[in-house]
Formats: C-alpha cells, structure tokens, sequence
C-alpha cells in the first residue's frame, strides 16, 4: 500500500460529516424487520457504535458510510451474518476503535460476510482495527478514519475474528490511495485472527502496521496489490497463509506481491524491528516480472516450511539491514522452495547462502491441485510454541485436510 494518505484523510473527514456520528438505535425487530415496519428490508449500519451492539444471527445488514466502533463499546457479530456496503456518496467502512473490540465469529458453515453491492474490486473501505500495542514509527493515525493507534501493550486485546470473508475492498480515493481488506493498526496479541479470507480487493489483502497480533488460517485471493504486507515492526506469528493470484489475462489485472515486507521506509533500523515467524504458507502468483515474497527496509523474519512459485522474482531480499540480518543468522529462511532463483540486492544474502539452507530448495516446480492444494515432505515443527499446530510439510493445505473448503471463494 503506498504510505502518503494525508490527502485521503482530508477526504474522509470532509465525507463523514455527511452522517450521523451518533450511537445507533435502530435495533432490528424479533419478527426479522427493520423497527419500522419493514420485514422484508436490509437492517441498515450507519452511526458510530458508542455502546454495547450485537447483530442478529443470519441477518443481513447494509453499511451506509464509515461506521467506528468507540472506546468502550462492543461490535457483536454472529455467524452467518452478512453485511453489504451500500456504495453511496460516503466510502463505506468498519473501523475498531482503541480500547473498543469486536467479536465476529463465523464457522465454516455459516461464515461472516462482509460485501459489497458492486461486485468488483475496489468497492468499500474494509475492516481496520487501531489497538495500543507497539510501532517503531510512535503513535499514528490509521490511513481510513484518522483514528489513534499504538502504544506499549503488546498483550492488547481488541477482540475476535473467525471465520470472515471481505471481499471486493479497497475503495480508492484517487490512483495512490486505497484501502485493504482488513488493516491492523498496532493490534495486541490478545486479539484473536483465524480463518479469514480477502477476496477480490484492489489493495493489499492483510497488512500490518506494527503490533504483536498472531494469525493463523488467513487466505488472500486476486488482491491487485500485495496479499500480505507489513510494516513499522510488526512481530507477530502466523501460520497457515494462502495467496492466490488467478492468471493476469483471465483476471484482467496484474498482481503485486504474494507478501511485501517492511521494517520501516523512512527508517530501516527502527524499533523494535519487525520480526514475524511465519510457518506453513503457499504463495502463488499470477505470473509476470514482479516479486513474489520482497523482504526490504530493514525487516527481518523467520519464515518455515513455504511455498512460492508464480512470480519471475520469487523471493527477493533487498536493504543491507534486511541481508545482514539473514547472513548472520537474526533471520532464518528454512524449508522453503521457490520457484526460480533467489535475487539479493545488496548480494550480501546470495542465492547460494539461501539454497545451502537448511531444506530449502530453488528453481523447484510446485505440485499443488486446485490452485493451491497440496503439501511436499519436509518441514521445521515449531509446536514447542503453543500456538503453532505441529507440521513436518512444506505448504498451508494439506490435500487431505482442506481448511478453506465451503466458506471461502
């Protein structure tokens, strides 16, 4: 995602005095109307969130405008619930506010849907959450809604998302200015994140600014931008992440990156640094020149058990700090397989450091079924950590277990 968005907050604070701020009353009636008579009418969000709100299981709702959840206040949604962004004058959006939280726990069988009217990329704001652990960048404002995060409670917990699916998001002000599926805005490791899926946005899929928030089963599909991104010293863990970027002439646009990786672009060797462990991914790109995993701007990371494949650079490593860190040993790539052949900037982490490591392998052909099934022998197991599951595989679905069966497109 590009990072100068003073001109899209001007935007949006001039758009949101267009509705109403207030806290909403308008709760659905038992008999599946709207409060006023109309049983068969979408229920409507439009008004901030200032108390305690739970939505009805299965209902459909409209969002009409940037809808924040404020501090103190509660966003209850059940499963089966879907939620559609009108389209109006006013970009449409989620936002959780510091020191509020939202609950959103789908299943596999009745997953949170959160849509759009136009069924296209680029539709609606999305999902962003502002929490009070750390950035190496201080306190900031998220890109959409101008809300306050960051801060030093790395064990903040902004709530809990299960089983979501965001599809067609990033509403674009302007050519350099768009919002991604869900954004995480200095989220704590309290919040809980598994089992969403960005479908068909027009910016990046899931990006990180800073935080310590951990995630698992996360599935990115045709994002034009970046599938996964980070920066300002995101630290967290995830396992089990899918990108998916169908052919460029069948989608009708071209992709950037299966993951985009950032410390911080204005500082490279800003702290805390960013640090994730990753373990168990399938990234798949829609061909062309571009990269697929970018390590860059002095991040570091340790990324297990991965397979890249799709992208005429698979996995490029960019930025004295980002190489340093991999040649001495801060940062570990092992068990993972690219396509072609590793490209070094700096050519202080070379290709043949990066193959010589433990399991790796380079100019390697995939064997994965429907799009991104499949597993190959091999694999680091991290589940001395309690929240990695145990793995001796390279990739995130296995064939005889597939977790993003029935409640992802």
């Amino acid at each position: 995602m590009k990072k100068n968005w003073k001109f899209a907050t001007m935007a949006l604070v001039a758009s949101m005095t267009l509705f109403t701020t207030a806290c909403s009353d308008d709760t659905p009636n038992e008999n599946g109307g709207d409060g006023n008579g109309n049983e068969d009418s979408a229920y409507t969000l439009d008004k901030n969130i200032e108390s305690d709100l739970t939505l009805e299981e299965g209902k459909t709702y409209t969002l009409n405008g940037g809808i924040h959840v404020k501090a103190g206040a509660t966003l209850t949604i059940p499963k089966g619930v879907t939620i559609i962004a009108k389209n109006d004058d006013v970009v449409d959006y989620i936002l959780v506010e510091q020191g509020a939280k939202i609950n959103a726990e789908g299943t596999a069988d009745a997953p949170i849907v959160m849509t759009s009217e136009k069924k296209e990329a680029g539709a609606w704001g999305g999902l962003h959450i502002c929490g009070y652990a750390h950035t190496n960048n201080g306190t900031g404002s998220s890109e959409i809604g101008n809300a306050s995060y960051g801060g030093n409670d790395d064990a903040d917990n902004s709530g809990v998302l299960k089983y979501i699916r965001l599809e067609y998001t990033g509403y674009a002000f302007d050519e350099e200015h768009e919002a991604n599926g869900v954004s995480f805005y200095g989220v704590g490791n309290g919040t809980t994140v598994e089992h969403l899926q960005a479908y068909m946005g027009s910016d990046d899929g899931f990006e990180f600014f800073g935080g310590s928030v951990n995630v698992k089963y996360m599935v990115a599909t045709n994002c034009s931008d970046d599938s996964f991104d980070w920066t300002e010293g995101w630290n967290g863990k995830a396992q089990f992440l899918v990108a998916y970027q169908e052919n460029a002439e069948t989608l009708g646009y071209d992709c950037d990156c299966l993951m985009e990786c950032d410390n911080n672009g204005n500082n490279f060797g800003a702290t805390p640094v960013a640090h994730p462990v990753i373990a168990n991914a399938t990234l798949v790109g829609n061909g062309g020149s571009k990269q697929g995993v970018r390590l860059r701007a002095g991040t570091q990371v340790e990324l297990y058990n991965a397979i890249i494949t799709g992208k005429g650079q698979p996995l490029t490593v960019e930025t004295v700090e980002t190489e340093n860190a991999l040649k001495d040993g801060t940062s570990k790539l092992e068990y993972v397989v690219i396509s072609d052949l590793l490209n070094s900037k700096e050519n202080i982490y070379t290709n043949d450091l990066f193959a010589a490591g433990n399991g790796n392998a380079t100019q390697h052909t995939a064997n994965l079924s429907d799009l991104y099934v499949g597993t190959e022998e091999g694999g680091k197991d991290l589940s001395t950590d309690e929240f990695f599951t145990a793995t001796n595989y390279k990739g995130a679905v296995q064939a005889d277990d597939n977790w993003t069966a029935g409640w992802t497109l």
